[in-house]
């Protein structure tokens, strides 16, 4: 039995009907027990010390036509220590339901909302909570890998797990058995900002693909000529990547920050535009002035050695 402090968010995506779990720890590896999700029926993380057997009849109850609450009432009572759990869901409508053992360890906590369920144990503090809360709420028109993301950060920069940083993932399921996403970080000084590097990347590279995979309830779709063409290409020549392993890419970048998925090519039209601007900037900041001025001179010992009637000015 292992424990797992940490801080998760489930969460439904309005829109679309996307469940998704994303999650941070100071323990290793922590998206391949924590996060549990089946398309159409709900999303659960399970925590502190773990019982993935929970998550799994939490989403049975679900499936069998029990509420959040009530699918979670009947896991525990199977538990012989519920006391020492931690569970958070939410169904396919987006109602959530979370769990807190009184024997995880402190700051332990959560918080359900519209659409999500929030929690975690050994934080820094219940702050934690409260931001990943907000940060959620507050970003409704991002699509919900951004708006996952946008609460572990804030989760992250609110004290997080009080042990440190060491492992986090974000899973996001679609309408089919296989996840539209399922990103894992499970060694990282940062894990969440190298999860936010992965997830720009997955952007441009994985999710094109995983969009022409076969579906349940039709063939799979032909992959456009473009998306083949990347694919063919080194990891480091595709879209989105740079030699460093970050995203070169201005549009995706732009995009990132300010977590809105614009018409197709609006940013590159308006970086066209000012790319006259950018780069009258770059050559600035380049220029040496020194070729067209003269360098100034400052010597302090000027004052001590003029004389008392020295009217001359410098």
């Amino acid at each position: 039995m292992s424990e797992l402090n940490t801080f998760s968010i489930a969460a439904r995506c309005p829109r679309t009907g996307q469940l998704g779990v994303a999650v941070a720890s100071a323990v290793p590896a922590v998206g391949g027990l924590c996060p549990y999700i089946r398309a159409g029926i709900g999303a659960v993380t399970t925590q502190s010390w773990v019982n993935p057997y929970l998550a799994a009849r939490i989403l049975d109850g679900l499936a069998g036509g029990l509420g959040p609450d009530a699918a979670l009432a009947a896991a525990l009572a199977t538990d012989d220590r519920p006391d020492l759990r931690q569970l958070g869901l939410v169904d396919a409508r987006g109602t959530g339901a979370a769990w807190t053992g009184a024997g995880c360890t402190d700051a332990a906590g959560h918080r359900t909302g519209a659409g999500y369920a929030v929690q975690g144990n050994m934080l820094a503090g219940t702050g934690v909570i409260d931001a990943m809360a907000e940060a959620f709420a507050g970003s409704a028109a991002c699509d919900l890998d951004e708006r996952l993301m946008r609460a572990l950060e804030a989760g992250d920069a609110a004290g997080g797990d009080k042990r440190g940083k060491q492992s986090a993932a974000l899973r996001i399921v679609a309408g089919e058995d296989y996840p539209l996403l399922d990103l894992r970080v499970d060694e990282h000084a940062e894990p969440v900002a190298e999860l936010r590097r992965v997830l720009a990347i997955a952007r441009r590279q994985l999710v094109p693909f995983v969009a022409g995979m076969p579906r349940k309830h039709g063939p799979a779709g032909a992959l456009p000529d473009d998306v083949v063409a990347m694919l063919l290409k080194a990891p480091a020549e595709r879209p989105g990547a740079a030699a460093d392993g970050g995203s070169a890419d201005a549009p995706d970048l732009l995009r990132d920050v300010i977590g809105l998925r614009q018409e197709p090519g609006r940013v590159a039209h308006l970086l066209r535009q000012f790319a006259p601007v950018l780069a009258e900037i770059a050559r600035l900041r380049d220029l040496d002035l020194a070729d067209i001025h003269p360098p100034v001179v400052f010597d302090p010992t000027l004052p001590y050695r003029r004389g008392p009637h020295d009217d001359r000015r410098d």
